[in-house]
């Protein structure tokens, strides 16, 4: 078997830390921001995130979100194929966002046999850990075949929970019909949402916002043994503190706390946390 030199290319929405993006050399292609006659990409400099999220609840019109530019994902696509033998692309849940699309048209000009784009059916580290997973392989084995055998098996076992103060951001994004269903009676209730299958469902709903972090954990305990684990917040790290250390017993030593991106964070607003954790059943397929 050659050995391959393969490259990756996600966009901002994958949430990885820079320093894991630094050191397997994966692109990313900012999403936007829109605000107003502004728009901003997500690139971690254009917005401060602390800033972003505490002028959220009162921004009027609420932001919106857009894919990035074919423009952009051309430049990141090609910049990748000049150094590889071939490139991997994923994308957030095709069901939620035009960004795979915008990284096909940003890969047209390229031998399709070299470039492969996957839909990741997630978001935040739903797509991150495949991603990143999958650059491991690819460095270990140069198998195009392997790595994504494994980035599918990864994406498997790989789900998303949340628990949101609220599902007012939710339903003013209007990218999931049910949250605009019996708002009225909702808005006092704190959701748990389960991302998965390319679907945001909704997982529970209770009173306080310390039974969701309860139930939170509850979701994660069924997907042991846990390979890797993430944990998300939204301008709440105390709360993602507090999270690891009850999750102490069954965390991975290398389990990492992320802040989630503004893309995602004008959906379901300021407050939040999350879990997202990678059953160790990927390993056996």
């Amino acid at each position: 078997m050659t050995f391959k030199k393969i490259r990756f290319v996600t966009d901002s929405t994958c949430d990885l830390p820079q320093n894991l993006l630094d050191q397997h050399n994966i692109r990313v292609v900012p999403c936007y921001i829109n605000h107003g006659e502004n728009s901003y990409p997500d690139d971690g400099k254009a917005l401060s995130r602390e800033d972003f999220y505490r002028q959220l609840p009162s921004m009027r019109p609420s932001p919106t979100t857009a894919a990035p530019s074919p423009g952009d994902t051309k430049a990141a696509i090609e910049a990748a194929f000049a150094e590889a033998d071939h490139v991997i692309v994923m994308t957030v849940a095709t069901k939620l966002s035009g960004t795979l699309n915008a990284m096909r048209l940003g890969a047209a000009d390229l031998p399709p046999d070299r470039v492969t784009l996957l839909d990741s059916e997630s978001v935040t580290m739903g797509l991150g850990w495949p991603v990143l997973i999958g650059a491991e392989t690819a460095a270990a084995t140069g198998s195009v075949e392997e790595t994504l055998a494994v980035m599918e098996r990864v994406k498997q076992n790989t789900h998303v929970y949340a628990a949101l103060e609220t599902l007012e951001f939710l339903r003013r994004s209007g990218r999931v019909g049910w949250a605009a269903a019996g708002i009225g009676a909702l808005l006092q209730i704190k959701p748990i949402l389960h991302v998965f299958g390319g679907e945001v469902h909704q997982a529970g709903r209770v009173r306080t916002f310390t039974r969701a972090v309860d139930e939170l954990i509850h979701f994660c305990q069924t997907h042991a043994p846990i390979d890797r684990l993430a944990i998300l917040h939204a301008t709440n790290l105390q709360g993602a503190m507090d999270l690891q250390n009850r999750l102490a017993d069954l965390a991975p030593s290398d389990t990492i706390i992320v802040s989630i991106t503004p893309t995602i964070g004008t959906h379901i607003g300021p407050g939040g946390l999350g879990l997202v954790p990678v059953s160790k059943s990927w390993r056996t397929g």
